[in-house]
């Protein structure tokens, strides 16, 4: 085995391998092309500190920039597309690590105020987890999010547990079943379902299922977790389609027609060979709808009582109250001191559990690539 290993210099060889590259291309590239390189890197920094300063000055900078971008573009255009999706890149990283401060920089007062002792250690934000009771202006003050999480993990079982069967179904029918002529009218069929208003599903839901089930249950009021899942499930549906589709699609044709001659029938195939073989594509697919679940912010904010409540018994699906999404639309208008910042603590769950969902799909889906030989890096 020790002659399969890595030499123990090989890292140290990248490296300098790397140092030496970039010193050619510093080399090679004209000192024009870096004089605008470098004024342009300068002015673009000195954009994003005058933007967040707010300071007039900004537009120098801007102009600077352009002026740079302009120069480098007619004279060495390569380079300056290079530079140009370098920068891009930079940026994009560094304002969604801004986004990410900004919203826990401004969620933390309430987790200072809602703090909780475990075992004599301060825990911040404790409160908000552990109690039941929102109240930001009538005593006793509290900023729980509890009644709201387990309104979204209602609201997201049922939306799962609708899309998550159709979505593989479908993404299954289209790939291996359905004739030329059927997909190409279904794929186009998925993707205006993705095109449709979230107001527009909310509306409809609201006009149409919410009166229907307070009266075929006898409700009192309109807004239950089980409609308004089974909305958010038909709005995450063309996600799980489209990604689900993608992952069936990867699996090698050879590994069909193999089981095929052995004397297996289409659907043996499907789901003895098919199925297992794009199983991470398909859980990602999932993860990706769970995720668009969690953040359905319209429909859930018209349907729902959004009163923060928890139902009895806990699993009632037949009211609704609150989740997240809709805590945050229905009061941010009129929120202030830490009212405010609950509502970002709250987009503070939101933004971790997603992003949990995210990196999980982006695992699932490489460990697909590997498995079937996409990535053998």
């Amino acid at each position: 085995m020790s002659d399969l290993r890595r030499p123990p210099h090989d890292g140290r060889r990248s490296v300098q391998r790397r140092v030496t590259a970039a010193r050619e291309f510093v080399d090679e590239t004209p000192p024009t092309a870096l004089a605008a390189g470098l004024v342009g890197g300068l002015a673009l920094i000195g954009v994003l500190v005058g933007f967040l300063v707010q300071s007039p000055l900004t537009v120098l900078a801007l102009g600077a920039f352009l002026a740079a971008f302009a120069y480098g573009w007619l004279r060495h255009q390569a380079l300056t597309a290079r530079a140009m999706t370098f920068a891009m890149t930079a940026s994009t990283i560094l304002v969604l690590g801004l986004i990410t401060v900004f919203i826990f920089a401004e969620a933390w007062p309430v987790f200072e105020y809602a703090s909780g002792t475990v075992f004599g250690v301060q825990v911040p934000g404790l409160e908000l987890f552990t109690t039941t009771n929102w109240s930001p202006v009538s005593e006793p003050i509290g900023y729980s999010l509890a009644p709201m999480i387990h309104g979204t993990v209602m609201v997201t079982v049922v939306a799962t547990a609708v899309a998550g069967p159709l979505g593989v179904a479908a993404a299954l029918f289209i790939g291996e079943i359905a004739p030329p002529t059927v997909r190409e009218l279904v794929k186009p069929g998925v993707e205006i379902l993705a095109g449709i208003p979230s107001i527009v599903y909310g509306f409809i839901g609201f006009t149409i299922l919410s009166p229907w089930a307070s009266e075929a249950f006898d409700l009192v009021g309109q807004g239950t977790y089980l409609f308004v899942g089974l909305v958010v499930g038909l709005m995450a549906l063309p996600t799980v389609v489209s990604v689900a589709e993608d992952a069936i699609n990867s699996v090698p044709e050879s590994m069909k027609s193999g089981s095929l001659a052995l004397g297996t029938t289409d659907w043996q195939t499907m789901t003895a060979i098919t199925l297992p073989a794009a199983s991470s594509g398909v859980s990602a697919a999932v993860l990706l709808g769970v995720g668009r679940a969690i953040g359905e912010t319209m429909a859930a904010t018209v349907m729902l009582r959004n009163s923060p409540a928890l139902p009895e018994p806990l699993y009632n699906a037949f009211y609704g109250y609150e989740t997240l999404t809709s805590l945050i639309a229905a009061r941010y208008g009129d929120a202030h001191g830490l009212q405010f910042n609950a509502l970002f603590a709250a987009g503070v769950v939101l933004f971790v559990t997603v992003l949990a969902l995210s990196v999980g799909s982006q695992i699932v889906e490489a460990r697909m690539e590997r498995e079937l030989g996409g990535n053998q890096g």
